[in-house]
């Protein structure tokens, strides 16, 4: 049997969206830009998957959605955008960020801080999230941006966004959000809260890989990533890449619908198969359960290497992932564990199992099964954990483990 619990990493793309794709490849290829009737064929189908996203997100009209090439795009255009509009060509010199963000979020803030731009990364929480009033206490009336995910890939914590938003609009301080884990999983109403930016991508919720957008709120000005022709009003240019819209907007149509439906639906698997995990001794999982996106487990298991389990779970042709798939070339500690403060010696050994709505029952009984005798083999081997005795659930407990880098 295999089985897929990497959803947070990517997705399948669900066979309806690249049925709904495949007549923009050869049949109807024309530039929507173009005024002939090629053009109108692709421009049709372009509006019908914008108002697809507008209505899956609750936009209202005066908001702007763009079609970038991926979050990690959306992410660099609105940071290194208001460190044009607003540091280079204003007064602001401050963006304050968390150390949990996405790759793509902390290597451009890095990026500014060597361009001279002042960048804090707030902790998480106990909880493994922001806190608002931490937050608030650092924004100054240098602050330009704040942004902050609005869940994480690694705990499935999910944000107070709304809370984050409502000090932002009190400050007059721009906020952005990588809604990436969010979107699709969870309901994101955008006239809810308030947000003046927020990345997405359509390859987190069945969608295909390559495409993703910006919400821009009340179309607000933000400089070009990306300067050339008129595409997108001026905003992004380059052709669009209509049969990936088209994708996204049914990706995220379908999401979307009935959502509650859905996340039930995943919700009931993931914490049938947490708890079949957490029978096991000394282990626990991050996180609050009704904190988190319904599909996501972040266990830790002591005495168990989350890279010797990773290979365990592959021979028996399980996809996990240990943290987050986007940094895992490095082997640091995982710094949401580190965060969370389990003590260094279990960061780690954090598993991400996360599931989908094409999760079964039965691949959740075949990974109960394998998950269990892959942490006895492996702690059969471990000679660090048999020195101890176990505990029962969910304590942490010094043990003699040694990092080898």
């Amino acid at each position: 049997m295999q089985v897929y619990l990497d959803n947070n990493a990517t997705t399948m793309v669900d066979p309806t969206v690249v049925e709904a794709m495949q007549p923009f490849f050869s049949e109807i290829y024309g530039n929507p830009n173009s005024l002939h009737k090629y053009g109108t064929a692709s421009h049709k189908a372009l509006s019908k998957a914008i108002d697809q996203v507008y209505k899956a997100l609750n936009a209202s009209d005066d908001d702007d959605i763009v079609f970038t090439s991926c979050a990690t795009e959306s992410n660099n255009w609105v940071l290194k955008s208001v460190w044009v509009d607003h540091i280079l060509n204003g007064d602001k010199n401050h963006i304050i960020t968390s150390e949990v963000e996405h790759p793509a979020i902390l290597s451009t803030c890095k990026f500014l801080e060597e361009q001279g731009v002042k960048v804090t990364y707030l902790p998480v929480n106990h909880e493994g999230i922001i806190d608002p009033h931490t937050l608030k206490s650092f924004i100054t009336e240098k602050t330009a941006l704040v942004s902050i995910m609005w869940a994480s890939n690694e705990t499935g914590m999910i944000f107070p966004i709304k809370e984050i938003g409502e000090i932002c609009k009190a400050k007059g301080v721009l906020f952005h959000t990588d809604g990436v884990q969010a979107v699709g999983k969870i309901p994101v109403d955008l006239q809810a809260v308030h947000v003046d930016f927020m990345s997405m991508s359509a390859h987190k919720f069945h969608g295909p890989k390559g495409i993703g957008a910006l919400y821009i709120k009340n179309s607000q000005p933000l400089s070009p990533l990306l300067h050339g022709g008129d595409h997108m009003g001026g905003r992004r240019s380059g052709t669009l890449n209509v049969p990936y819209i088209v994708g996204m907007g049914k990706a995220i149509e379908i999401a979307t619908t009935r959502i509650e439906e859905k996340m039930a639906y995943i919700r009931a698997k993931r914490d049938r198969l947490e708890d079949a995990l957490l029978e096991l001794d000394d282990t626990f999982v991050i996180g609050e359960r009704d904190h988190r996106t319904p599909n996501t487990i972040l266990i830790s298991i002591k005495g168990v290497e989350g890279e010797g389990m990773l290979w365990d779970l592959n021979r028996s042709e399980i996809g996990a992932s240990t943290g987050s798939a986007c940094a895992s070339e490095d082997l640091e500690a995982n710094s949401v564990m580190l965060a969370i403060g389990a003590d260094h010696e279990l960061a780690h050994t954090g598993i991400r199992l996360s599931l989908s709505r094409f999760t079964t029952d039965e691949e959740i009984d075949f990974t109960i099964k394998q998950f269990k005798n892959a942490v006895e083999r492996l702690r059969g081997i471990s000679s660090s954990y048999a020195k101890q005795k176990p505990t029962k659930g969910g304590e942490v407990q010094e043990c003699d483990l040694h990092h080898h880098h």
